[in-house]
């Protein structure tokens, strides 16, 4: 097998090399006077991740793994990966891990790990016997103690006799800690069945060490006589995640390479594109044996974990929070429908710089920015649009593939401004109007961030009046006289109404789950008390209907699809115009930039309907 490190220029023949701490510091610091002070500043940025460009990791169906055709990409679902999906079976009682089992094989999952450690009662004579009989996958027994993170506290020879006879019975796999790896192999050498594998691991539940650290581990558990190697690590940022990935797409060894928690959530997607063995994927939502387990189901369907190869182009939505969005559906969808070779995927971000510094290779080639990074994210930017610029604020960004350039584009304003113009025009009832319907319409804007300035810039282009409300007045009065505008205080929001028919859009994540009880102007004025409208000159008046004074409410949250605010809103008479418009208007383009390829609208829209 061939390799190529594109970022550094370097190439040859690696055919049965294996990872060792001098094998890292051989590729990572090719000049051997460098040391080690310049090794680490230095493979932090450039060289640490020149070598996710692999043209080709090793597949980890190499190791009596399923025989599987590796083809990647397009939409035709015969096209799969060789990473295993392996389903831990968590359940209390032997007679629910069979049932478990079952359900593991039929939504799709390759391998099944039995955690004994959570067996209520376990009899390791007759137990194991029924789950080997009894499992329609390939079995991986794993009896974790409390001092690596499991359940057992009993005692050890017990623990390393149950997982002897599970070899003997006829398990596939069996895990075993490093900490006691030697010793355990010691005891089956010269008894392992052909096929039988040993995975050796070890679980890192506070940090992610260095690439050096990483490497000494892999090579002690090698060392310690592992078949599989596999280490878990914990992700402080994503940026962590990266050091694994350079470790498993070294590794000529079947390798487990995973990070654990949301921001490690990505290691255990793209492992399919960097060489990993398996990945885990649970039952059900929050039912997992190490935190940041996604489910089979989204492994398959969200991500289409099985197209995902060495040639895969990665993008994502860059957030905090992130969870909540529904841009993978959507594009991963989308991709699949054209036959682009693309995955999509959930973000958690606290440092956009130190990300986009961090991930630099072409293949992590396209970016949605939300919440809150989309100013910070313009200054990221080598190349910014004018109209990007004059908002002040970028939402998608793409690499260049020429020369690995960043190009900042906003396309928010778009998708809102639209949505707001068509919900306007479709209560006028009319097409002969001529303009758009905002022009002369006082609009509010909740929030001066990102999408605040989007929509305050593409309002007052359309001949709005602009009023920014802000929690933070000076920031809605540096927004506001940016664009030409008024400004307002969020507190004052609710009892500010000086004529009918205003428009209202909030920007911000108010309202969205889980506190879908929030709202920043209430039906109901907590004001409702001051009566004198005098007392508020010609710009107050009373608050009993705050929400009376508007012709339009329009929300850029779209989890919930109809927020608190929307829901008052149209109880109070006004059109309702909701995120998913915005979210599927400004798709459109960012999906075109991503690809190349037009969009496919019909199945944007019936993707969006699908889910929300």
């Amino acid at each position: 097998m061939r390799r190529r490190l594109c970022g550094l220029g370097l190439g040859g023949s690696v055919i049965g090399w294996r990872l060792t701490k001098q094998n890292i510091l051989e590729v990572l610091e090719p000049k051997k006077e460098q040391n080690l002070c310049s090794f680490r500043k230095f493979s932090a940025f450039s060289i640490l991740f020149a070598a996710l460009s692999f043209s080709v990791p090793k597949q980890a169906g190499t190791m009596d793994s399923p025989n599987i055709a590796i083809v990647y990409g397009g939409s035709q679902g015969t096209m799969r990966n060789s990473t295993l999906i392996c389903a831990p079976i968590m359940a209390e009682s032997v007679d629910k891990m069979v049932i478990e089992i079952g359900k593991a094989k039929a939504f799709g999952a390759d391998l099944v790990e039995i955690r004994l450690d959570s067996l209520k009662a376990f009899d390791p004579h007759q137990d194991l016997q029924t789950l080997i009989k009894g499992s329609t996958l390939p079995t991986l027994f794993t009896y974790r103690p409390t001092w690596e993170g499991g359940q057992y506290d009993g005692d050890e020879k017990t623990r390393q006799d149950a997982l002897r006879l599970a070899m003997e019975f006829g398990a596939d796999y069996i895990d075993v800690e490093l900490q006691v790896a030697r010793e355990f192999n010691d005891s089956i050498d010269g008894k392992k069945p052909e096929k039988f594998k040993v995975v050796v691991s070890s679980h890192n539940y506070q940090t992610t060490p260095s690439v050096e650290d990483l490497g000494n581990l892999v090579a002690q558990i090698q060392a310690a006589g592992a078949d599989i190697v596999k280490f878990a690590t914990t992700a402080v940022d994503i940026t962590d995640v990266a050091r694994v990935f350079q470790i498993a797409v070294h590794s000529q060894v079947p390798i487990i390479a995973l990070v654990m928690g949301e921001r490690g959530l990505i290691s255990r997607i793209l492992c399919a594109k960097f060489g990993g063995y398996l990945t885990f994927g649970t039952l059900e939502s929050g039912i997992v044996s190490a935190p940041g387990q996604p489910t089979i189901n989204d492994l398959l369907h969200l991500y289409k974990f099985r197209q995902i190869g060495p040639d895969t182009k990665v993008f994502g939505v860059i957030g905090k929070p992130v969870g909540h969005s529904k841009s993978p559906i959507l594009y991963n969808e989308a991709f699949k429908s054209v036959g682009f070779n693309g995955v999509y995927l959930h973000l958690l971000v606290d440092d956009i710089a130190n990300f986009l510094q961090t991930y630099s290779s072409a293949d992590f080639a396209g970016f949605s920015v939300t919440i809150p990074h989309k100013e910070a994210a313009l200054k990221c930017c080598d190349e910014v649009d004018p109209v990007a610029k004059s908002i002040g604020a970028v939402n998608c960004i793409i690499r260049r593939q020429s020369d690995g350039k960043l190009l900042g584009f906003n396309t928010d304003y778009v998708g809102a401004i639209s949505a707001i113009e068509d919900g306007l025009q479709g209560s006028l009832n009319t097409s002969s109007v001529t303009g758009s319907p905002l022009a002369g319409k006082l609009f509010i804007v909740i929030g001066a961030g990102g999408a605040g300035k989007a929509l305050a810039y593409g309002a007052k282009e359309k001949g709005a009046r602009v009023v920014i409300a802000n929690r933070t007045y000076d920031r809605a009065r540096e927004l506001a006289d940016t664009i030409g505008g008024d400004a307002l205080s969020l507190a004052d929001l609710d009892k500010f109404h000086p004529e009918d028919g205003m428009i209202l859009a909030n920007t911000t994540s108010i309202g969205m789950h889980p506190k879908v009880d929030d709202t920043p102007i209430s039906k109901s004025s907590p004001h409702k008390f001051m009566e004198d409208v005098g007392r508020f000159g010609t710009w107050f008046s009373p608050g009993q209907h705050a929400l009376k004074s508007y012709s339009l409410v329009f929300d850029a949250v779209y989890t919930p699809k109809i927020t608190r605010l929307l829901r008052e809103a149209e109880e109070s008479g006004a059109i309702i115009v909701t995120g998913i418009e915005m979210f599927v208007g400004q798709a459109y383009d960012q999906f075109e930039k991503f690809t190349g390829l037009p969009a496919p609208k019909e199945q944007f829209r019936k993707v969006m309907a699908d889910y929300s």
